[in-house]
């Protein structure tokens, strides 16, 4: 996969895979990784990477007639611009012509741009309706977070139990204790907050996890789960900011 990596003077680090603009790892300066990615993962662009930060446009898992959590997450995207500490990745309706995929027939621009500071990361995620006709779309940051033992966990001082699939209403802000650090979630723009965790069956049942990946991870993402209207020549900006509380 082709990569860019961000680093900061105080020693954190970001890798971005242009395939899916997928967020690979993030280290804050203390060095330690804070995404869980699978070792089973395939990472030669053949399916989509388990771990990280998945992008999802235009629909949510599968609440459309579309591919589960759409294209953009297995598309290869155009790196815009790039500094030491961000950069930002795009793509485009023509974009997936090269892909090879079979063209969404809305034209839009998609656009990921990655800030990185010394004990934070941000994420903007932008939708454009570029064309002449309003679409729907939903979409989220798929964020896994790596975690010390999941059942040790918390959000918000709740401890988690058991397989996770939950949706719930957006609030400024979470907080995450992953057992080794404590993270403060916050986003802008999105509507929900989903919690997902497979949970030892689902784990096991699938195929690019370890039977005791569920252990390792949380998944916590800012989401716009149900499709919403973009009208035409409009913007949609989301924001998601991840911070190590001291």
């Amino acid at each position: 996969m082709n990569e860019v990596r961000i680093s900061t003077p105080e020693g954190a680090e970001a890798t971005i895979s242009l395939f899916g603009a997928h967020l690979m790892s993030w280290k804050t300066a203390d060095g330690k990784e804070r995404l869980f990615l699978s070792q089973r993962s395939a990472l030669d662009g053949s399916a989509a990477v388990r771990g990280g930060v998945p992008v999802i446009f235009p629909q949510f898992a599968t609440r459309g007639d579309g591919p589960r959590h759409g294209f953009a997450r297995t598309a290869t995207w155009r790196l815009v611009e790039q500094a030491n500490d961000w950069a930002e990745l795009a793509l485009a309706q023509s974009d997936l012509q090269r892909n090879h995929f079979q063209s969404w027939p809305r034209a839009f621009e998609l656009r990921l741009r990655f800030e990185l500071k010394a004990d934070a990361l941000a994420v903007r995620y932008t939708v454009r309706n570029t064309g002449q006709q309003d679409f729907s779309w939903a979409g989220a940051l798929h964020t896994y977070f790596a975690v010390a033992e999941f059942d040790q966990a918390k959000v918000d001082g709740m401890p988690f139990k058991g397989a996770l699939d939950d949706i719930r209403p957006a609030t400024p802000q979470l907080r995450l204790d992953t057992g080794a650090g404590t993270l403060q979630l916050e986003q802008q723009g999105f509507s929900e907050w989903v919690v997902w965790n497979p949970g030892a069956q689902g784990a096991t049942a699938t195929a690019d996890m370890d039977d005791s990946d569920h252990r390792r991870f949380v998944c916590i993402e800012p989401a716009r789960v149900d499709k919403q209207v973009l009208q035409a020549g409009a913007e949609w900006t989301g924001l998601h900011t991840i911070s190590l509380i001291p």
